[in-house]
């Protein structure tokens, strides 16, 4: 239906208004078609907010999405800002565990949203936690507050990490 709805929104072009569409549609489009209607980076900050399970996880075209959207935004390495993650969006989700790792905390909030991680994502979210870097401290100084903040965090988190919270 997104692909139907995509020829039909650009059968004479690129419209001027991309943006007022929904930012499923945009999943479709390459940064290139979008680039005469906005930059990149507001291209992937709208792709940030779409219902990226209209791709399925490991598809290539999600894998070129993540390429293009960390090339737009001049990310060298495997470190991820806050201002990042915030343009990522969902795309977080789709980060490898060396990214979770380098970003620290950064990315914890951006995370909690994702329906699920694969293996790597979950050890470098438990190596995150336990080390105690981040703004909820080390697991022995939770408290129930801290519990529900990091709620979606729980499935993942292994014995080490469980034995550690207080009761």
């Amino acid at each position: 239906q997104l692909s139907c709805l995509l020829k039909m929104v650009i059968l004479h072009g690129i419209p001027e208004d991309l943006d007022s569409y929904p930012k499923d549609l945009l999943l479709l489009l390459s940064p290139s078609d979008y680039a005469a209607t906005g930059s990149c980076s507001q291209y992937f900050n709208n792709i940030g907010r779409a219902n990226l399970d209209v791709l399925p996880r490991e598809s290539p075209q999600r894998k070129q999405l993540l390429l293009e959207a960390l090339a737009c935004l001049k990310i060298p390495g495997t470190q991820i800002n806050e201002e990042n993650a915030e343009i990522l969006g969902r795309l977080v989700c789709d980060l490898g565990g060396e990214y979770i790792r380098s970003s620290g905390g950064n990315l914890l909030k951006h995370l909690s949203q994702c329906e699920s991680f694969l293996p790597d994502q979950e050890e470098a979210i438990r190596s995150i936690i336990s080390s105690g870097n981040t703004t909820f401290g080390p697991p022995a100084s939770w408290s129930a507050f801290t519990l529900r903040e990091l709620s979606d965090f729980i499935p993942v988190f292994d014995h080490s990490i469980l034995k550690e919270i207080p009761k």
